[in-house]
């Protein structure tokens, strides 16, 4: 399954620079507002070392990672919803995406034009989701009379959509993202449709200057008070010095160049992380001499479901999973060194998969 995150925030916040250390593709960084015009796309491998581990055990042909598809969306200004600088088309890039990155501009730099004139994380943050409220409202709105209409007949499907959109459009006027209203999957199902933008899960990337990165600064603690009700994740890093990080092909070079600022790992392997985490995804793998691949699944899913993320006729004529889990693998180098210890376990349809299973699946259509 594909993960895609779109990267949001004002104008000349580090945006298309972080974007360009997170992937292959380059955006275009420049010094004025909407110098990114189109959605970049790039691919970045989610930093995982149990599938290296697998690599260097197995020495398979070809080693695939998971990955996620990061989209860089122009910057959004004050008035967006309203179709102010490039806002609607960017805002209809948002609604395609699974995660946000909210950017968030915690340094000050006179060499650095900041759209509004001056640097305020939370008002920045404050500007982002009043443009996303105001257009999930306006979509809300336009769907509220005609359900209203069929709860009023007795409608019960409707009725329970009313409610549902009742409280959303109440928690909106009030300020308040839609994630925040606490809606059950079951909720969140029924208004679908409407591809509501605050309904996202999000990750706040505070990008700060070099001498930050460790113990960050005033701006990043304004902005984890602003928003420590959201439960939402704040991460710490720079975007400039993260590029220079991407560029360095030599594991030695980066880790020495990380030891320089007193850090174990790119801020970078910390976000994809989280973008990964966020939305419930665990990683489950296929080892053998020919090919190790990671595959990307829902936390909770069955064997089957799992097989079908393979191919579909996997999950059709699913007959049982076989099961290893790494730290026995490891232990007995081998798949016939696990079966010879009677460490490979025999699942059936019902078994939910976990983290780091190593998997074998029995089919037949």
């Amino acid at each position: 399954m594909s993960l895609q995150c779109g990267i949001v925030g004002l104008p000349n916040v580090g945006k298309s620079t972080l974007f360009s250390a997170l992937s292959s593709a380059k955006a275009e960084a420049a010094n004025y507002p909407f110098c990114t015009i189109e959605p970049n796309v790039g691919v970045v491998e989610v930093p995982d070392d149990r599938i290296k581990v697998l690599e260097g055990l197995i020495n398979p042909q070809r080693t695939v990672p998971t990955i996620v598809e990061i989209v860089d969306i122009a910057g959004l200004v004050r008035g967006a919803s309203k179709g102010q600088g490039l806002g609607n088309q960017f805002l209809a890039n948002i609604r395609e995406v699974d995660a946000i990155i909210h950017v968030v501009r915690c340094f000050a730099d006179d060499n650095i034009v900041h759209v509004e004139g001056r640097v305020n994380p939370v008002s920045d943050k404050e500007i982002i989701d009043l443009e996303l409220q105001f257009k999930d409202l306006d979509s809300i709105e336009k769907k509220f009379a005609r359900v209203e209409k069929a709860a009023r007949v007795g409608d019960a499907k409707a009725k329970v959509e009313l409610e549902i959109l009742t409280r959303v459009k109440n928690a909106l006027l009030q300020g308040k993202s839609v994630r925040a209203v606490g809606l059950t999957d079951d909720e969140k199902a029924a208004i679908a449709d409407l591809q509501l933008l605050t309904i996202k899960p999000v990750i706040y990337v505070a990008n700060v200057d070099e001498n930050s990165i460790q113990n960050g600064n005033e701006y990043v603690e304004q902005l984890k008070a602003a928003v420590a009700d959201e439960n939402a994740e704040v991460i710490v890093l720079c975007a400039a010095i993260e590029s220079q990080i991407a560029e360095m092909e030599d594991a030695d070079e980066r880790e020495m160049f990380l030891g320089e600022y007193g850090l174990t790992e790119s801020g970078l392997n910390k976000l994809i992380r989280a973008s990964y985490a966020i939305l419930n995804l665990i990683t489950y793998f296929t080892a053998g001499v020919k090919e190790v691949r990671a595959w990307t699944i829902q936390r909770g899913w069955k064997a089957p479901q799992a097989a079908g993320v393979i191919h579909t006729d996997f999950e059709r004529g699913f007959i049982r999973a076989e099961v290893i889990k790494l730290p026995d693998y490891e232990k007995y180098r081998t798949e016939a060194g696990c079966r010879d210890a009677g460490k490979i376990s025999v699942e059936g349809k019902e078994y939910v998969v976990q983290d780091g299973d190593i998997m074998h699946f029995r089919f037949n259509v």
